[in-house]
């Protein structure tokens, strides 16, 4: 199982279309958000995606400036980790 932090980056005008695009990825969760643009979220594995794929597509969301990820954890004994990579 991989679980992954980042901060998003959002231009202030897309803020509701960013936060509804965040909570659609699977295994994402927002913990924070600020007025300027700025969300705070965690993304873990899922059985039908990994984490870096998930956080791998913060950068083409419509609306993110940037997406920086700040924390990787992975223990391939906690989960989906082989599945997902075929192994």
């Amino acid at each position: 199982m991989d679980i992954a932090s980042a901060v998003v980056d959002a231009m202030p005008c897309c803020l509701d279309e960013v936060r509804s695009q965040l909570e659609g990825l699977p295994g994402l969760e927002i913990h924070a958000e600020t007025p300027d643009g700025r969300f705070i979220v965690t993304v873990e594995d899922t059985p039908e995606t990994s984490a870096a794929d998930t956080v791998m597509r913060l950068h083409g969301l419509r609306g993110v400036l940037a997406a920086t990820m700040v924390y990787q954890y992975s223990d391939e004994a906690l989960g989906f980790g082989p599945a997902i990579r075929g192994g």
